[in-house]
């Protein structure tokens, strides 16, 4: 027999208040030096967003995006003459 275990995960900021509401979101944080992380529900993940900057950082270089070359108009090929005789004469 097999039985199947559902563990939902509940908003800690929430807990906190002895709620439960199911968490969809996580946050990252830093403290003490090492960053963690608790989950979140939609609601407080905003709130999180709106009150502090996000965690970057900076320690790595930052990557450049790469940008596409523009195409020539030389290398764009245009469409043969003899199909466009061919569809005008088959109307």
């Amino acid at each position: 027999m097999v039985t199947e275990v559902f563990t939902r995960t509940y908003c800690d900021p929430h807990a906190v208040r002895e709620e439960k509401v199911e968490a969809t979101e996580s946050i990252q944080f830093a403290w003490e030096g090492a960053v963690r992380e608790i989950d979140a529900c939609v609601d407080c993940f905003k709130e999180h967003e709106a009150r502090f900057e996000p965690l970057v950082d900076y320690s790595r270089p930052v990557k450049r995006r790469r940008t596409k070359k523009a195409a020539t108009p030389a290398a764009t090929p245009a469409p043969a003459q003899g199909a466009e005789a061919a569809a005008d004469s088959g109307a």
